[in-house]
């Protein structure tokens, strides 16, 4: 009935977090990997806030999707309280009940994917950093 409004929730807070992170960013971080003096290669990190907004993505997308299906079924409507399950007092327990169970789970799901996400974008981001440093030297 409503569970896309706690993924929708946690994407407000994160895209608000996201920002206040990217205003307080420096320029990205940069290893530069030498042999011999020169310069062979150069890794650039990610930032942080771009990787929340993986995060944001995923959450935002699949809250309009939910909704989208929402809407489909009537349970969304365009007039006021704008959630058919509001105005019947038992439905609005029903709804509570919903949010509470499907849409958490919905959105602690959505950020255990995005930490998997991280865990191998460090992997990938680690590895190309020794296989650069194990590249031979030209000479």
């Amino acid at each position: 009935m409503a569970c896309f409004l706690v993924p929708a929730a946690e994407a407000v807070i994160t895209t608000v977090a996201s920002k206040v992170m990217q205003s307080k960013e420096s320029a990205p971080e940069t290893v530069h990997i030498s042999l011999d003096g020169s310069t062979v290669t150069e890794a650039v990190k990610t930032p942080f806030s771009k990787k929340l907004k993986w995060l944001n993505n995923l959450l935002w997308g699949g809250s309009a999707l939910l909704a989208f299906e929402h809407v489909w079924h009537g349970e969304v409507v365009p007039w006021f309280p704008f959630l058919s399950a509001a105005s019947n007092p038992s439905d609005a327990a029903e709804m509570l009940h919903e949010m509470s169970t499907a849409g958490v789970t919905m959105a602690v799901l959505v950020t255990v994917v995005w930490c998997g996400m991280l865990a191998v974008s460090n992997v990938i981001e680690n590895r190309a950093v020794k296989s650069a440093a194990l590249l031979p030297s030209s000479k």
